[in-house]
């Protein structure tokens, strides 16, 4: 364990002496009279800003940074989306994962500047919000990092939610560099909501029923509680084609003319789940103020997977003789509470808070089998595999405002603090029925005495493990800590009326890691060139140390993968850590530090009250980054030279292994465009139209890994094409968000148009390459209220039921990749119904 007050006493003095000598150790924060950026415990912006927030502002002009705002009601009628959805349908830079098959179908990444969500903060009340405990291992996402569950967060308790669009590592930690999302409870004393939805998909699946509530009370002299719940049920989904007509799932001809060809069932998890919250704040005086906020979420979901076929070495005549779909059962559990008391002390503003967050995901599994065992092996599994990451924070910071100082005739102020925060992730093992290798081979004749097909096609030989599952065996549990502590220092001079300057600067030590104190920094500016006309710009630099995650993940995933040649094929996928003795053998070995700088310049327009217009560029630069490795596997059916590497390291010669590693150094470029005005037309209503547009490309300035010979010669790369494709073109290089709300009394329609642009799959093989076309998609959603209270709604996400292109690999079991892996759902149009009381 390391000194705390050693380490934060030495972090603030180095800090301090850096700040001086460097005279601009830069920033990304922002005040109450300056417009700077500062996510605060309360408000994100300054409260200059977030009266502007409270009244629906679109965008923020008179900020040094880029921030969007999305209030409560536009959430809400974003229809069937859950919160995380929500924000990639109202912000440009924002994508949203369609992670649709396994145990990674809850967890479905929110991707910011074509940035996996391991480069934004999440924040809930200016706090740092805890991660969620499964590794991010998806069609477009295989960084391995544990994202913020945001959909654990009740949509009922937002109030609003503040984008900061620009890298903020000094303020906020180093791991912001594409951003912060701060999520802003209700703070509401008085009035209570209550709100139901039912709807569907037009194809009749993907049944989906919510219910939201929340209710405020006032806590003594200027205090508030608010309460607020929400519950969802969503059925199943899926749209994946047939199989081909000649692929065949019995050896029997009768049996094979009878069967709906019906291989896949991959898409929406059945799920159930109910969110809680609570946000509060109690006043004693004008000196001190206490305030908490909790939030607790259960999911429970139900995931289909591909049909094993009664032809295959995963068959069990006996248990299931037409085969089996393998359902994942996936339970999560996630809370997270917060106390804190701020207040003020001469001319200082403080606030002291602690939060403590755990999330912990559990696996089962029915209907499913572990062939090894034979007739014997049970049909289901109640504990596969359990992922827990708990963190545990600690925060105090000061602000002061100086009217004026030595040498300067002007104000400047002045925030500083400190942060502790412990991690820890864990992995714990499940039933060793679902790993081992059991004594059954298929008998060579049936009871019948007639030859038996399986054995005559496998050799005897079944597959090995539960099917369909995620497994920890003992040798794959983790338990990884870390410990960092941190300090930050920031100014705000405001030299004249029309120029604005920050600069920020943090140092943070981690106790797990060889270069352990790395420091970042801000700059920020904004200069105002007319009364309607301002220049923005910022630079910083950003530092993220390997996700727990990252380093500590180890399982046994006994489902299908694709090969080298494209074909999806039955696996026992292994990841093993990136220091494991294979991993080293393999070009693996400790996972280093990634690397960030980050560049943003920009203009802000605003002509008038009813109008605003802000543009903005940037730049962003990651070395090291890290990628889960190529599905490595012995294309020889293990009689080639990586076999022999796999046999020599204890682990079977047919098995498939991937690791983290450090793979590329990336660029990524891009402009945020985003335009608001409301428009009055009298006795026919009022209309705010937005618009809001992205264009980023990503591109790979190095490579840092190499291939070993032992996988060259089964022409396979340790990082391949594949992997390149997820970081360069599986998200849209544009994307155009058209909108307009028009009210007219108590009638609202609300209308929103947005275009994807094209994005492309690629595969080991780069033959096989396929890329999808850019997409329009529109969303409406009408209601009206009657007796000032009561709210009904009719709307439709997708309303012209518009698809990705078909332009997959077709393959003969049902084309599980015919729609690649587009950024938007896949499953058409859907429609829904709303009723909400307002008392």
């Amino acid at each position: 364990m390391i000194d705390r007050e050693r380490i934060c006493a030495r972090s603030g003095l180095r800090l301090s002496g850096l700040l001086l000598a460097v005279g601009l150790c830069p920033l990304a924060q922002a005040d109450e009279a300056t417009g700077d950026t500062q996510l605060q415990t309360v408000t994100v912006t300054s409260s200059k800003t977030a009266e502007k927030a409270r009244s629906n502002l679109r965008t923020v002009v008179d900020s040094a940074t880029p921030i969007d705002i999305i209030n409560s009601e536009q959430l809400l009628k974003t229809g069937r989306a859950e919160l995380s959805e929500a924000i990639s349908k109202l912000l440009p830079s924002f994508n949203f994962g369609t992670n649709i098959a396994g145990y990674q179908s809850t967890v479905r990444p929110l991707n910011n500047r074509s940035l996996n969500p391991a480069y934004t903060v999440v924040l809930v009340n200016g706090k740092r919000r805890h991660n969620g405990s499964v590794p991010a291992s998806g069609s477009t996402d295989n960084s391995g990092h544990n994202p913020v569950d945001i959909d654990m967060i009740p949509i009922s308790a937002v109030e609003r939610i503040e984008v900061l669009k620009d890298g903020a590592a000094a303020r906020y930690g180093a791991d912001g560099i594409a951003g912060v999302i701060n999520i802003i409870l209700r703070s509401d004393p008085y009035g209570t909501h209550v709100g139901t939805s039912y709807g569907q998909l037009y194809s009749g699946q993907g049944e989906t029923a919510k219910f939201e509530g929340n209710t405020g009370f006032a806590l003594g002299d200027g205090g508030f509680l608010q309460i607020s719940l929400d519950a969802r049920k969503r059925g199943q989904a899926y749209w994946l084609d047939k199989a081909d007509s000649g692929y065949r799932a019995y050896f029997e001809d009768d049996r094979q003319a009878a069967w709906d060809h019906r291989a896949l069932k991959n898409g929406d998890p059945k799920l159930k789940a109910y969110n809680w919250a609570y946000n509060a704040e109690l006043p004693f005086s004008d000196a001190l103020k206490l305030y908490s906020y909790g939030t607790y979420g259960e999911r429970r979901a139900r995931v289909q997977n591909n049909f094993r076929l009664p032809n295959s070495n995963a068959s069990i005549p006996e248990l299931f003789p037409d085969g089996y779909f393998p359902l994942n059962n996936i339970e999560d559990t996630d809370y997270q509470v917060l106390i804190g008391g701020k207040g003020a002390l001469s001319a200082w503003d403080w606030d002291l808070s602690t939060t403590y967050g755990r999330n912990r995901n559990s696996h089962s599994s029915d209907l499913t089998i572990n062939p090894s065992y034979g007739p014997e092996s049970p049909t289901s599994f109640g504990d596969l595999a359990t992922f827990q990451f708990e963190q545990l924070s600690t925060n105090f910071d000061l602000r002061r405002t100086f009217e004026a100082i030595p040498l300067l005739n002007f104000p400047v102020e002045m925030a500083m603090g400190l942060e502790n925060r412990w991690e820890r992730f864990r992995t714990f093992d499940g039933d060793p029925l679902a790993y081992t290798v059991g004594p059954y081979t298929y008998p060579q004749y049936l009871a019948d005495g007639s030859p038996n097909p399986l054995y005559a096609a496998y050799g005897g030989r079944t597959a090995i493990g539960a099917q369909a599952a995620v497994t920890i065996r003992p040798e794959n549990e983790a338990d990884q800590q870390r410990n960092t502590t941190s300090a930050y220092l920031s100014f705000v001079f405001k030299p004249t009326k029309r120029w604005d300057i920050g600069i920020a600067g943090r140092l943070e030590h981690y106790d797990d890691m060889p270069e352990n104190e790395n420091f970042s920094f801000n700059l920020t500016s904004r200069y105002e060139l007319t009364d309607t006309l301002a220049v923005r710009g910022n630079v910083g630099t950003g530092y993220r140390a390997p996700s727990l995650t990252q380093i500590g993940y180890s399982v046994t995933d006994n489902r299908t993968a694709v090969d080298a040649d494209g074909n999806v094929v039955p696996a026992l996928r292994r990841t093993v850590t990136p220091n494991n003795a294979l991993a080293k053998a393999l070009g693996g070995g400790d996972l280093e530090s990634e690397r960030t700088k980050n560049l943003g310049l920009g203009l802000t327009w605003q002509p008038a009250s009813r109008t605003s217009v802000t543009l903005d560029a940037y730049v962003i630069d990651i070395d090291d980054r890290i990628m889960l490795s190529e599905n490595l596997y012995d294309r020889q059916a293990g009689n080639g030279a990586f076999g022999d590497v796999l046999a020599s390291q204890g682990f079977a010669r047919t098995d498939w292994i991937s690791f983290y590693t450090n793979a590329f150094d990336t660029r990524t470029r891009g402009v945020d465009l985003v335009a608001d005005h409301w428009t009055p037309f009298g006795r026919f209503g009022d209309v705010r139209w937005t618009l809001a547009f992205n264009w980023n490309n990503t591109t790979i300035r190095g490579r840092a890994s190499s291939t070993p010979a032992a996988l060259q010669s089964q022409g396979i790369e340790l990082i391949g094409h594949a992997s390149e494709g997820t970081l360069v073109s599986a998200s849209p290089h544009t994307k155009l968000i058209l909108g307009a709300n028009w009210t007219l009394g108590n009638l609202a329609v609300n209308l929103l148009n947005t275009r994807y642009g094209s994005v492309e799959t690629w595969q080991q093989n780069e033959t096989q390459d396929r890329s999808f076309g850019a997409k329009w998609l529109t969303d409406l959603d009408i209601s009206y209220t009657l007796f000032n209270s009561l709210t009904l709604s009719l709307g439709g996400t997708n309303i012209f039921d518009v698809r990705p292109d078909k332009n997959g690999i077709d393959n003969p079991n049902g084309g599980q990749a015919v729609y690649g892996n587009p950024p938007f759902h896949p499953a058409g149009g859907a429609w829904y119904t709303k009723l909400a009381y307002d008392f």
